[in-house]
């Protein structure tokens, strides 16, 4: 079976967790067996288990750090500078600094600002000395605004922004934290993010920390990634994640600056929920049951279960149900949590201490929000012809997506759709 290319950066991802489960189913179909015939029933289970895992062969879980989708700006690109230019502006982790200082526009007050040109802005070796107490580890999935599938799944690790700010022993006057990345000194390049104060000094219930980033997968963070310390939030889109971080203003200003406000763009969403296929052949033989693996990014709603529809090639869905509410959805399979992670970790395993898992590796809960999880099904009894493949994911609370926001400015989340050919 050949198979369709629906997400080119992410295809090389999500394998063992997806092979392994249908392989168990497999093995699990054989076991009953017991030295007797084999039923029918056990047969399909096995054939199913086993039609899956093929489908499944090439997918992997965390995303190797060079293959994520990449979204970048800057001329010259930060990260290919001349080596000599990188040490001189500080995107090297032996030169790199941070200013955090008060917005020199508002009246924020702050007791001990940390400025280059003071001579005591942050640099890495104060930052790796809080990391030896404060530092965090996490799953997050890095996912564009505008663009219809996640750019890659990462395991990140940095110490809470808070930590840094109370170093510069805040006074009166702050409202929100502004903060942006090298610019080529260029003020047209600057690209710049936001976020309330109180979201960095608390975090919400159930939610992770906003860190100063220094490591993917287990390895440092490179230029191409954002290194050598980007802007990670767990909850929001990757343009909020701001690469190559050099300077961080305490404001009294009530209004976010971010650069992609000029773009009629929601800066303030949270991430969404969604399903997208990784797995799914262009044609198959009538009478074969068709196996479909995809993946679904949990956003802040969550991820109860994902459905699947199929329909007549073409069909056109009545105007008055835009979000498909009637269609013929069932339900797929939800995949549990991968034991072997990928993304080049040692043995394919994670580290201890990474939030939101036990001390034996294990997820305290799954699907984790502002991750991916897996699902799998088989779709059987398909006549030939041409058909349209849906896909779409079910919230906590029981809300199908694209709601409870379907609107584009503040993420992407669109019923996905795939096209099968079913051959006599």
């Amino acid at each position: 079976m050949k198979s369709i290319t629906l997400t080119p950066d992410l295809f090389h991802q999500h394998r063992e967790v997806t092979r392994r489960y249908f392989m168990q189913l497999g093995a699990a179909g054989a076991a009953a067996m017991g030295g007797r015939a084999l039923f029918a029933n056990e047969a399909e289970k096995a054939n199913d288990a086993k039609l899956i895992a093929e489908a499944a062969a090439d997918l992997e879980y965390l995303t190797v750090a060079e293959e994520f989708g990449t979204v970048e700006r800057g001329n010259p690109l930060p990260y290919k500078l001349p080596l000599a230019k990188r040490l001189e502006v500080g995107l090297e982790r032996k030169t790199w600094k941070l200013d955090l200082m008060a917005d020199p526009k508002s009246n924020a007050q702050l007791g001990n600002p940390l400025t280059r040109a003071a001579g005591n802005a942050l640099d890495f070796p104060t930052l790796m000395k809080l990391a030896e107490k404060h530092a965090v580890k996490f799953l997050k999935v890095i996912s564009c605004l505008n663009m219809s599938k996640p750019l890659g799944m990462g395991l990140w690790e940095g110490v809470p922004l808070r930590e840094v700010l109370w170093l510069t022993q805040p006074k009166e006057n702050v409202r929100r934290v502004f903060f942006y990345g090298h610019h080529n000194e260029d003020p047209k390049q600057m690209f710049r993010g936001s976020l309330p104060i109180g979201r960095v000094l608390e975090d919400p219930p159930g939610d992770l920390p906003v860190i100063l980033c220094y490591k993917l997968n287990g390895k440092w963070l490179s230029g191409k990634r954002g290194g050598p310390v980007r802007m990670i939030i767990p909850e929001t889109y990757g343009f909020k994640n701001v690469k190559w971080l050099k300077t961080v203003m305490l404001t009294n200003e009530p209004f976010a600056n971010d650069t992609y406000a000029r773009g009629n763009n929601d800066v303030d969403t949270w991430m969404k929920s969604m399903a997208r296929f990784i797995y799914l052949p262009r044609r198959e033989k009538a009478g074969v049951p068709v196996a479909v693996t995809g993946m679904a990014q949990v956003g802040v709603g969550g991820v109860k279960k994902v459905q699947v529809a199929v329909l007549p090639r073409g069909k056109k869905w009545p105007a008055n149900d835009p979000y498909m509410t009637q269609a013929p959805w069932r339900d797929a399979q939800l995949l549990p949590a991968p034991t072997h992670w990928g993304g080049e970790l040692k043995d394919g395993k994670l580290p201890s201490g990474v939030s939101n898992f036990t001390d034996t590796g294990q997820p305290k809960h799954w699907p984790q929000r502002y991750t991916l999880a897996h699902w799998a099904t088989l779709l059987k009894g398909l006549k030939p012809g041409d058909y349209d493949v849906f896909c779409r994911t079910i919230d906590d609370k029981g809300i199908a997506q694209p709601l409870p926001r379907p609107f584009k400015k503040s993420g992407r989340n669109a019923i996905s759709k795939a096209e099968l050919t079913v051959e006599k």
